[in-house]
Parts: C-alpha cells; structure tokens; sequence
C-alpha cells in the first residue's frame, strides 16, 4: 500500500520521398489501361458488359479510379455499369475504398437516380443480370446511406428473376436501423421468412442495435428470446448491444440484472473486460460515476480484472463529477491488482487536469515521483507543458529532472525545446545549460521555432559555451 500525502512541495520534419510513380512508369501504365477501356467503353456504349468481358485487362483500383473519373463528367451511366461489371471480376473485389470513390465520384448521394437509369438499361438491353450486380448497387445504396434507394433496388431484384439472399436483406436492413426506421427493418426481416431466408447473427444485430438506440428495450428483449427460438445463440456482442441500450434509457438495477444473466450465460455469452468496460463508460458518461462503482464491483465478484482503460474511464468520470476524494478511495481498493499505481495515479493526473486542477495534479505527481512510481508519457508531458503554459519554467525544470530519475519516461520532445526558450527568456541561464546538456545526452533536437530566440538571448547574456552546445542540438 502507498501512502497518499497532499503536501509534497518539492519534432524532426519528414523528409520529402523521392518515390514517384512515373519514375517506375506506374503512373503511365495505369492511365494507359484507363485509356485502353475507355477508348473500349465509348465504342461500344450499348451492351458494355458483354463488349469488357471479350476483351482482357488487368483491373486495379487505380485504374479503376481513373476510369471512373473520366466517366463523371458527362457518362456517369457507363461509369456505374463499368463499376458493377469491375466488381464482379474474379481476380478482382471492390474494397470499401472503391466504393466510398464510386460514390463520390458518380455522385450517387446527389443523383440517386443513375442506379434507377442503370438498371433500366438492363432492361431495355434485355441483359443477363445476377445476384451479384444487384449488390454492388446495394453496397453504393449502403455507401450513399440512402434506404429507400436501398428497397427499391432490393425489390427490383424480384422483376429480374433474381432472388435475394440474406446477405442482400441484412443490407437494406441495417440502413433502415441506421435510420432508426426500425419498424421498417423488422417488417423486412418477417418478409425473409415469407421466401425460406432466415435471419443470421448480422440481422439480428442490425435489427436489436436499432432498438437499443431508440429505447425500445422491451422490444429489444423480445428479439433476443427470438433469436433463442431459432437456435441463434446470443452472443456477447449481441448483449453489449442491449446492455448499452439499457444504460442509456433503462436503470442501474436493470444493467446489473443483464450483467447477472450473462454471468450465468454458457460460451460465448459470458461478459468479457470489454463488455463490463462499456458499461462504466455508459454510466460515467451519463454523470453517473458512482453507479459506475457499483458495477466495477460486480465486475470483479464475477473474476473479471479491471484494465487500465477501465479505470481510466473511471477516474475520469469521477473527476469530472467533482468526486475526487472517490477517485482516490477506487485507486486505493484496485491498483496493484490488474492495474499499477504508475497507471492509476497517471490517470487521475491527467484527469485532473482536465477539469482545470493543475495543483492538485501537480501534488499527485510530485507524490508519485517521491514514492519510486513511474509516471506514464502522457501525464508527464501534460504536467510539463501545463507549468510552461503559466509561466513556471524552475519549477516544470525540476520536475523534468525528477522524470529522467523515475526511469525510461518518454516526454514529447517539443517540450524540451518550449522549456529551454523559457529558461533563456528569464535569463536562467544556469539551469537552461543543465537542461542543453540533457538534450545532448538524450539526442533531443532543439526545434526550429525555436532556435532564433534561444540563441539571441544566449548570445546577449556572452554564453558562449552554452550557445556551442545549442548548435548540437538545433534541428
């Protein structure tokens, strides 16, 4: 056990890369290939699936890209069935990139109507159309977060004889709930029964996430009985999903009777650090740092540790609510455990000065460099940047000194520099040659901003030896 006293008194620029894509020819040899379609795609505008398939290219997202971009202008059509006939290539699959690109590019969010036009022209064409067309068009309805476009689309599928999978369902599924249509979502979801599709764990998901985001707890509950009843096995997400939305519009006690349901849970439906980790985070984000306690002791009763994040969560929330004596009481109980002192106290540091205690932090941290602890990187560069910020360029020196003692610390190397130019600037020039001399050890830089002001007030106070170290460490 530590003792815990109040009264202690005590960037390098990048360099430029020479790579160049035309230095290899790589950028010659993709505008060559977007060239070669698109010479290809002009010729042959009608039918442009089966006029690409007899010809052979090797397909990149770069030359994708391109194609796409000379297609926005004034063909954005033939842009789209370029794309959807690219996806569907077998040595090729569009990432969530491509899609974001093809997207934008064809401006699907603006002109929704070029996916309509799109399919219609399969139509008129009389064109051979699959499954697997119609979800590309569904992952750019999903990328659009257009819904009803989503449907449409969704029911087209129908009037081409190509039968939706679940896969295509859970789409326009989870964009509905994203909506928070989720009434809409669920009629979709009966719908996949009416034609022998079954909901996977993804539409279950979707569909409880939906609820949970907008209260409907009850309904929330119901769906995770169903899911039992058609032998899909609630897992932990599926109960993080629901323990969030009962954080947020249930109780306490509710959260907890949950928690002790899946206590009792087999395999994969246990609560996990994660699970128990969300939950504070829910209650102390809510203002309710002390319920939060309550089931950091459940937490533990069940076996499972509290981690870093977990108490940082926690002594934060409590901070923020004013509840410092709190955060010290929790520190006291848990650390030493599955967390350390070091990383306590670091937490409660940066807390504090969060909510603008910089004494009371800066007495934590002398504490902590008393007792033998080591402070993490974070608070240590935020104490020091804090005391150079109010002008207290002795006292952040001395501080400075205590980290490089506790062990291997790393500070942020622009501090070094901001607390040079301010020792300088008060004319300390005893403590600042310490500080130059400690930079040269650690292979600190002194930074360019900098380096004009040091060495001016250097040069007027006749340091000559003081300035020749400088120039060791100017960057």
């Amino acid at each position: 056990m530590f003792i815990r006293s109040r009264s202690f008194t005590s960037l390098i620029s990048p360099k430029r890369s020479n790579f160049s894509l035309s230095k290899f020819g790589l950028f010659s040899t993709f505008a060559s290939s977007a060239e070669k379609l698109m010479t290809h795609l002009q010729k042959n505008e009608s039918k442009v699936e089966k006029s690409l398939d007899r010809v052979k290219f090797k397909l990149n997202t770069a030359c994708i890209n391109e194609v796409l971009q000379r297609c926005s202008v004034d063909k954005p059509q033939m842009g789209l069935r370029f794309f959807i006939w690219a996806g569907l290539q077998p040595k090729y699959r569009h990432s969530a990139y491509m899609y974001g690109q093809a997207c934008k590019l064809l401006e699907i969010k603006q002109k929704p109507h070029i996916i309509s036009d799109v399919i219609e022209a399969y139509r008129m064409e009389n064109c051979a159309v699959s499954v697997k067309m119609f979800k590309v068009l569904l992952y750019l309805c999903r990328e659009a977060k257009d819904a009803n476009l989503g449907l449409r689309v969704l029911r087209k599928m129908k009037e081409f004889n190509c039968r939706p999978d679940t896969t295509a369902y859970n789409v326009v599924i989870a964009m509905f709930c994203e909506k928070r249509e989720v009434d809409e979502a669920m009629k979709l979801m009966e719908e996949m029964g009416l034609i022998d599709l079954y909901p996977d764990m993804m539409t279950y998901v979707a569909v409880l996430k939906g609820l949970s985001d907008i209260g409907r707890l009850e309904d929330a509950c119901r769906l995770v009985k169903a899911m039992k009843g058609h032998g899909c096995v609630p897992n932990a997400v599926v109960y993080s999903i629901l323990l969030d939305g009962i954080c947020r519009f249930g109780s306490l006690e509710r959260a907890m009777e949950m928690l002790g349901e899946m206590e009792k849970e087999s395999g994969n439906g246990k609560p996990n650090l994660v699970t128990y980790t969300a939950v504070v985070q829910r209650f102390c984000e809510m203002g309710q740092s002390m319920d939060a306690l309550r089931i950091l002791d459940q937490m533990r009763e069940f076996g499972c540790k509290p981690n870093k994040t977990t108490m940082s969560v926690l002594i934060n929330g409590l901070c923020v609510e004013g509840r410092i004596e709190e955060a010290y009481k929790v520190i006291d109980k848990v650390a030493g455990e599955s967390v350390s002192y070091d990383e306590c106290f670091s937490s409660l540091v940066l807390s504090l000065l969060q909510i603008g205690k910089l004494e009371e932090a800066e007495k934590v941290f002398r504490m902590i460099l008393v007792q033998g602890l080591r402070p993490d990187g974070a608070a240590s560069s935020t104490v020091l940047r804090q005391l150079c910020l109010v002008g207290r360029w002795l006292d952040a020196f001395r501080l400075c000194e205590g980290i490089e003692n506790s062990g291997n610390v790393s500070i942020d190397a622009d501090i070094y520099s901001i607390l040079l130019a301010g020792l300088c600037q008060e004319k300390n020039l005893v403590v600042a040659a310490k500080l130059a001399k400690l930079m040269v050890e650690r292979g600190v830089q002194l930074q360019a901003p900098y380096v004009d002001d040091v060495v001016k007030h250097l040069k007027n106070s006749d340091e000559e030896e003081l300035v020749s170290k400088i120039s060791r460490i100017s960057s």
